[in-house]
């Protein structure tokens, strides 16, 4: 389940879930030229890349499959429904919009899949619908017949006893009438503007006098509960009304002396990609501002309405609106199902998955918050690889930057933050830092899509507190997840380093899976010196010891693993390759792949979101497998291991594999040279590609099939309640050796 995909916890959006697609955004087509020679890609077939959109899709049919699967607790089933929804949204404000953009501007290309653009766009337009009617028919059919079952209930207004729509009707006048807005449309009131996202009611009202027909619009208010509570009916029995009912029930009231004849509900979602020249833009922060404000006024890109429209009423809607036939998704209401949030927060722990309590690792327990010495002991004694939201964030990754900031050892601190919380405790930290007189330096990107508001406030608060603020390079998006503390031991400068593969954003880290080294590694401070000063100054390094980089050596540094192990494989050695990323889309990294497969290499590939290679093609892909874990968190880390003839080379880090990431994007990954942590992350690998864990497998066609049962019918191995289990066991052992 952008930088998307479950979980709700987004920062700014925080009604996106764990299996949120992320900060998803327009690709072009690769920049660097590729390794492989014109041999090579002679060789390979022109139609072996899935398409990425339609991939995307398919992603999120498999967040909705968790809202159709009977045996997950049924409040999380509620919550996919809303996660889907907002996983859509994004879909369609910045993918398909962008490539609607490109399309109306005449420089859209063909994609690598072989779709012209207007092909795709249909093609794109077929799926969403269909997407969105297996939706609405698993809300109706199911999940609604479900929670009625155990007293919860969507209920119409019109369906309510007497005394109820009168407390209602109270409700109405002293909370929602006073903050609506009807307004007009005739000769001399235009068509309104109607914000990206918002629900609105469509009204027909007759003028008595005249007998004649006119259009309002109304806007539910997105301040307001978007689900009503109705009745006193405790915590077990819950019954609810939609907002917008509520107000079509009284719309006599905002049209005194005219008859409402009809209303119908609609939403329009707007492109939202921002668009900002860094070259021409002297003041970053300003330009950014101002695009925000043109944001909420682009383009529309689809309309959704009320099945039952009256026809007319929807014609005026597309003719002021602008929008294509084919733009148009007519579904049963409750439109926007991202309400189905509020709805999945009702407090049945029966109806939730179990509560999961992280573990502190087992380097880190019993290390107070004043005991400054111990904690940068433990992690120079050994490099401390994490594992979230199994192992806490909190007491590990937080824990670094709240002891650098109060420890008067520690002299400086550098750090990136892409995406963060709103009451953030890493930012309190740097500000602290800065108040007790260190040097601080924080790299912020204000150009995270739909953080940019929350991290260009969180900007300027530390600018005022003293933080050296810069916003990394032109052209580039900072999305590396790097921290270094320099601190002063015995004469000499130490510095102690953490690199991951997700958000210094506490939220989230309890509800995405991620990675994270915390090491006092000279190769990897060296390294993260080097690389903070070149975001920050004047540096053209690019060589490093145990990072790997991009835009400069990610992509041509793993085609260079993946080729070695083609040289083993050639020699009668062992060679494997298996990666774990978010998205797989390159089509470099995919040809090296295919490379690899065609020269007898196993290639398994763990990938949550879109993947464009083709597995199990013959003479292509034959050894390549790839297989998608979605469920309770979302999975978000990156690791690249390479079987190197039985001496394991292993990176985790910020990076997937697309083109933004690898050519417009400073990303990170870190060497793991630690043999128990190598055989972890091995051990890691291993259950979740096996056939025994509860997954998804892609087939060659681009069709996904869920596995989560055995022949018998038992259920398979569930990766992450699994390792929940070991992180606990592991915390208990630790706990026994101490004693």
């Amino acid at each position: 389940m952008s930088e998307s995909s479950q979980q709700n916890t987004r920062t700014s959006r925080s009604r996106r879930g764990p299996q949120g697609n992320g900060e998803e955004q327009a690709e072009e087509r690769p920049s660097t030229t590729s390794t492989s020679t014109p041999e090579d890609d002679a060789i390979l077939p022109a139609d072996r890349y899935l398409d990425r959109e339609l991939s995307w899709l398919r992603f999120n049919e498999r967040v909705l499959e968790l809202a159709d699967d009977p045996d997950l607790y049924l409040l999380e089933r509620a919550s996919f429904l809303g996660i889907f929804s907002s996983n859509l949204d994004e879909f369609f404000m910045v993918r398909v919009a962008g490539l609607k953009r490109r399309v109306a501007l005449g420089i859209a290309v063909p994609a690598v899949s072989g779709y012209a653009p207007l092909e795709l766009l249909s093609a794109i337009s077929a799926e969403a619908h269909r997407l969105q009617e297996r939706q609405a028919a698993i809300l109706h059919d199911k999940v609604l017949p479900d929670l009625e079952r155990v007293g919860i209930g969507i209920t119409h207004f019109a369906d309510l006893d007497a005394a109820t729509r009168e407390r209602l009707r109270r409700y109405f006048d002293e909370k929602v009438f006073p903050i609506l807005t009807p307004l007009a449309v005739d000769s001399a009131h235009p068509f309104p503007y109607i914000s990206g996202l918002s629900l609105n009611l469509a009204v027909i009202v007759r003028n008595p006098a005249t007998d004649k027909r006119e259009f309002a619009r109304v806007k539910v208010p997105q301040s307001l509960p978007r689900f009503i509570r109705v009745g006193d009916t405790g915590e077990e029995q819950t019954h609810f009304v939609p907002l917008e009912e509520l107000i079509a029930a009284h719309l006599d009231e905002l049209f005194p002396g005219m008859e409402v004849v009809e209303s119908h509900t609609f939403r329009v979602t707007r492109n939202e990609d921002l668009e900002v020249d860094e070259d021409e833009a002297e003041n970053l922060l300003q330009a950014l501002e101002k695009e925000l404000l043109r944001r909420r006024f682009g383009p529309p890109v689809r309309l959704e309405v009320a099945s039952d429209i009256n026809p007319a009423v929807l014609e005026l809607l597309i003719s002021e609106l602008g929008v294509q036939d084919e733009d148009v998704y007519k579904l049963p209401e409750p439109l926007d199902l991202t309400g189905m949030f509020a709805i999945a927060g009702i407090k049945r722990p029966e109806l939730h998955y179990p509560v999961a309590v992280p573990v502190t690792n087992r380097y880190l327990q019993d290390i107070e918050p004043d005991q400054h010495a111990e904690f940068f002991g433990a992690i120079r004694k050994q490099d401390i690889l994490l594992h979230h939201p199994y192992e806490s964030f909190a007491t590990s990754v937080q824990a670094f930057l709240e002891h650098a900031a109060a420890d008067p050892q520690v002299l400086a601190i550098k750090q990136t933050l892409y995406r963060t919380s709103g009451d953030s405790p890493i930012v309190q930290a740097l500000i602290d830092a800065a108040d007790a007189g260190k040097q601080v330096l924080a790299l912020v990107e204000i150009k995270a899509r739909f953080d940019e508001a929350n991290n260009i406030s969180w900007a300027r608060k530390l600018e005022r507190a003293g933080v050296h603020v810069v916003y990394g390079l032109v052209g580039l998006k900072t999305h590396c997840k790097l921290s270094l503390a320099v601190r002063e031991e015995e004469g000499r400068l130490v510095r102690y380093c953490h690199v991951g593969t997700g958000n210094y954003n506490p939220k989230t880290a309890r509800l995405y899976e991620d990675l994270g080294l915390l090491t006092a590694s000279t190769d990897v401070g060296d390294d993260l010196g080097r690389l903070f000063n070149h975001l920050s100054g004047y540096s053209a390094e690019s060589e490093y010891q145990r990072l790997l980089v991009a835009p400069k050596t990610i992509r041509s540094g793993l085609i260079e693993l993946v080729d070695r192990e083609i040289a083993h494989a050639q020699a009668g050695r062992p060679a494997r390759i298996r990666i774990k990323v978010n998205a797989l889309v390159d089509e470099q990294v995919i040809d090296s792949l295919y490379r690899a497969s065609r020269a007898g290499v196993e290639v398994e590939v763990w990938v949550r979101g879109i993947c464009a290679l083709r597995p199990g093609e013959p003479g292509l892909s034959e050894h390549i497998t790839v297989r998608s874990v979605l469920g309770r968190f979302l999975e978000h880390s990156r690791v690249f291991w390479f079987a190197n003839d039985g001496d394991p080379t292993v990176y985790i880090g910020s990076a997937d594999m697309m083109h933004r990431n690898l050519d417009r994007r400073v990303e990170a990954l870190v060497r793991i040279t630690d043999p128990a942590q190598i055989s972890e992350l091995t051990e890691l690998l291993e259950m979740g590609l096996a056939d025994t864990t509860s997954s998804w497998h892609l087939g060659q066609d681009g069709v996904w099939t869920r596995h989560h049962r055995d022949a018998e019918g038992r259920p398979l191995l569930d990766v992450q309640e699994e390792l929940q289990h070991i992180a606990e066991q592991r915390k208990q052992q630790a706990r026994a050796k101490r004693k």
